[in-house]
């Protein structure tokens, strides 16, 4: 069994000077994050958290994002991060679902307090942990860790509940993914032997959101690693060029959408980037035209994808520095998702869950012990969802002769189009081949004789200007006809993400009642 907290134990003994955390004017090492930790920890339990009851949090990054996760693991309770672009409705839906007990907030959401308390009953205790003075009403963080001596550790692990991580909500309200000591360790270790053991000096930046579990992740590895967690509130292409340059980070994750306005950005030529050593990105498919810019943007960076989801805690294939090759032998592999990293299985079957053969098109489906314990009070989806042992991902995919994952849509967004199957990834890297498109999403709309129809929506890079024409030709030169948009819509306006910037596609689609 693994315990989250034991990075914290182990960081102390080999690393209790080292830097643990910088954010704004605070450096603070192993040893003092550790103190402070333990006390805030020993602040909850005096407030009446048990073991397995949920504390939310509704923050933008900082470190002491960072000290609540570890505080939450070591007084034995389960930490429930919220989505920051969730509107009031979904948040209360969250807080109630959880029946979290305990809720901090910064400075950017002490005005939406009010409401969040008047829709849900079973939050007793909202606490400050903003930057400001905290308001009469509410609890003080920094008084809080002030006020109590460090707990012991309560060394909660295995299948014990570490978090509740709530999905984008693709489809209705978002659904609890109750997440494990074991589930989120293991899969932390199963990162760090793939893609980012041994590196000396090691900067985390944390600029993507924390309550995502992409970065959540990296709060466990960077830890074992006894790395330093450099934060910024947000990511913002400017704030994080800055931010690498600052704190001479080098590492970091993006989705696709923050990548390109990263290496995009006006002035990204103005900053010593030269700390950087290896970015790691997933979340969505990554265009080739924008992998190849980054490599070329980038010569001493080395990149990694991560596939997975929220379930597995959540990766379950990795595609290696080693296998970003652009030319010749292996650079097809760049399309692929990676092979199966030490900690799980991957296989794809048909619909009636039945392994097919090496190349052929499936769902992909997890084995291992980073499989969520469940969904929070869905019993009847959780039984859909994991089926002898396996998680069925909702992605549809193959693998190679060599092993390696491709993944081709997610089975919900796969067109189906005048009999014939068309995966929205494979039209979307087609079209950002194009130089002048900036983002694209394709999916399908109604037809009287194709039953779906091909649509893509293009946002141009500013200054370029593009026809509806153009960009269907365009996809003629790259792919099967049938494969190519019969319309197109040219949109000025970013397309609307996620928090974790993903394309909303159940935005765009015209009944906007399908993820």
């Amino acid at each position: 069994m693994f315990n989250l907290t034991q990075p914290l134990r182990q960081a102390v003994q080999a690393a209790a000077d080292v830097l643990a955390t910088r954010f704004l004017d605070r450096d603070r090492t192993w040893s003092e994050v550790t103190e402070r930790i333990a006390r805030l920890a020993a602040a909850l339990i005096a407030r009446g958290l048990k073991p397995d009851d949920r504390v939310a949090v509704l923050a933008l990054n900082s470190d002491r994002y960072f000290e609540l996760y570890y505080a939450v693991w070591w007084a034995g309770g389960a930490i429930v991060p919220l989505n920051t672009r969730w509107n009031d409705r979904e948040t209360v839906y969250a807080l109630d679902d959880s029946e979290s007990s305990m809720l901090f907030v910064d400075d950017a959401f002490l005005e939406v307090v009010p409401a969040l308390l008047e829709g849900c009953g079973h939050i007793r205790t909202v606490v400050h942990m903003g930057e400001g003075e905290a308001r009469e009403d509410l609890l003080s963080y920094e008084s809080m860790v002030a006020a109590h001596e460090p707990a012991e550790d309560t060394m909660r692990a295995g299948d014990d509940l570490a978090g509740l991580f709530y999905t984008g909500g693709t489809t209705g309200f978002p659904k609890g993914v109750m997440l494990s000591h074991d589930g989120l360790y293991i899969s932390g270790l199963g990162g760090m032997a793939t893609a980012i053991s041994d590196m000396p000096d090691y900067v985390f930046l944390h600029h993507a959101p924390m309550f995502h579990l992409a970065d959540a992740m990296m709060i466990v590895t960077g830890s074992m690693l006894r790395c330093t967690h450099a934060m910024i509130p947000q990511f913002e292409p400017k704030a994080s060029l800055e931010a690498v340059q600052r704190f001479r980070a080098t590492n970091a994750i993006f989705v696709p959408t923050m990548l390109a306005m990263f290496v995009r950005h006006p002035d990204f030529d103005q900053y010593d980037l030269s700390s950087l050593k290896l970015i790691g990105y997933g979340a969505s498919p990554m265009p080739t035209a924008l992998l190849r810019e980054t490599m070329e943007r980038l010569p001493h960076t080395e990149l990694f994808q991560g596939y997975g989801q929220t379930e597995l805690s959540p990766l379950a294939t990795m595609l290696a520095p080693e296998d970003h090759v652009l030319e010749g032998p292996g650079s097809e592999r760049l399309k692929s998702a990676g092979r199966v990293m030490p900690h799980c299985e991957t296989e794809i079957v048909d619909e009636s869950l039945q392994p097919v053969p090496s190349g052929t098109i499936g769902q992909i489906r997890v084995r291992g012990p980073n499989v969520m314990l469940g969904y929070w009070k869905q019993p009847a989806l959780t039984a859909e969802t994991i089926v002898d042992g396996w998680l069925l991902t909702g992605d549809a995919g193959y693998i190679d002769e060599a092993g390696f994952l491709y993944v081709v849509d997610r089975v919900k967004d796969m067109i189906v189009s005048g009999g014939e199957n068309v995966y929205s990834v494979e039209v979307e890297n087609a079209i950002m081949e194009h130089e002048g498109i900036g983002q694209c999403a394709v999916i399908g709309i109604p037809h009287e004789f194709w039953v779906e129809q091909v649509h893509a929506l293009v946002v141009p890079k500013p200054g370029s200007e593009i026809t509806e024409q153009e960009i269907i030709d365009h996809c003629h030169e790259h792919i099967a006809g049938y494969k190519c948009p019969r319309s197109v819509e040219i949109r000025r306006e970013p397309l609307p993400l996620s928090g974790a910037g993903k394309v909303l596609k159940r935005e765009l689609r015209p009944d906007k009642t399908t993820g």
